[in-house]
């Protein structure tokens, strides 16, 4: 390398898994260019904080938006070595490294990752890379976790735990040959710098808020192709809150129809049941099984806005039609014409 020149060649020399190298562990033996003439004390300290509002419904699949900031700082820096007065080269390096040792609070390729102890709180995104964060900045835009509340989630808060993982600069060693007065640099300069990972675990909050919550509890009633009946749905509100001036309608598809779709519930408080009766036509030609039918409740809320809930699917079945067949009468008809035939003559030979 050309020592007239002024490149400066920057060398990383080991990027250590904690899993490989503890944290505290000693600097390796191979981590030795020329000059450590500071030891630093502090790092990143990332703060992690949940954008917009923590309230959902159950049943919602929604978006988290996390948004980081990194509040780390140094909080002292240990001289390993003074340089030597009227010695440029060490003078110049150590002025070199104090300005790498600055940087060691910057979180280097953050991966984020959101976990949940809890069944009804299911996270659908992996680990998400969340970039660089030097001291002070915050995240330029939110990273993005997919949660799925489950329908039957009791409402209350729910901790999320968030895992934060990242590189940070550990120690800063540099070395050089010789001052060019005329650049005013270190002929070729090097920088060895020794990166740790760390981790930091940090609890994001949601809630599920208190709210009516429905079920189909009971559906009776007899359905036959090409006939119209009456079935019964058992609503319950198997939520917290109560659900005023209730009305059910429900959504027939092939092979049903109606031209009753709806029914007054009143008002459901909770754990509270009331019965919808709801005249059906089937099709003449509907296949004999099980079919599913669509509902929802429109109803009131406690603070007095107009709700309408999630879709509650209604299980019926439509059964075979009934022996009533055309042949059987005919041959009824015969027999019994066969029958007072066979006493006329009887009565006749008789005679």
């Amino acid at each position: 390398m050309n020592k007239n020149g002024s490149f400066i060649a920057v060398t990383t020399l080991l990027i250590l898994c904690c899993a490989v190298l503890p944290a505290q562990a000693a600097l390796p033996q191979n981590f030795d260019i020329s000059n450590n003439y500071y030891t630093v004390s502090g790092g990143p300290d990332l703060n992690a904080t949940l954008i917009g509002d923590n309230e959902y419904s159950r049943g919602d699949t929604v978006t988290l938006n996390v948004e980081m900031m990194n509040k780390g700082e140094i909080t002292g820096f240990k001289s390993e070595k003074e340089a030597d007065m009227g010695d440029y080269v060490d003078e110049m390096l150590q002025q070199s490294e104090m300005q790498y040792e600055a940087q060691a609070v910057t979180a280097v390729g953050i991966l984020a990752t959101l976990k949940s102890d809890n069944p009804n709180i299911k996270v659908k995104s992996g680990s998400q890379q969340a970039g660089t964060l030097k001291q002070g900045k915050q995240s330029a835009s939110p990273t993005k976790f997919t949660i799925e509340i489950d329908k039957n989630a009791s409402a209350g808060t729910y901790p999320l735990t968030l895992n934060l993982s990242y590189q940070y600069q550990n120690n800063v060693q540099v070395g050089g040959d010789e001052f060019d007065s005329i650049t005013g640099l270190v002929t070729n300069k090097e920088v060895g710098i020794w990166y740790e990972n760390k981790t930091q675990t940090q609890t994001i909050q949601i809630e599920v808020k208190k709210e009516p919550y429905f079920e189909a509890a009971n559906v009776t009633g007899d359905l036959y192709p090409g006939k119209s009946g009456m079935i019964y749905v058992t609503y319950k509100n198997t939520g917290e809150e109560p659900a005023k001036d209730a009305t059910v309608r429900v959504s027939a598809a092939d092979p049903f129809s109606t031209t009753d779709d709806q029914a007054y519930l009143g008002t459901l408080n909770p754990g509270k049941s009331a019965v919808a009766a709801f005249n059906i036509a089937v099709d003449d030609t509907a296949t004999a099984k099980p079919y599913s039918l669509s509902s929802e409740i429109m109803y009131e809320d406690s603070d007095g806005h107009d709700q309408v809930s999630d879709t509650i699917k209604i299980t019926t079945d439509v059964l075979p039609s009934k022996q009533t067949l055309p042949g059987y009468e005919l041959g009824t008809g015969i027999a019994t014409a066969l029958c007072a035939c066979f006493v006329l003559l009887k009565q006749k030979k008789q005679n």
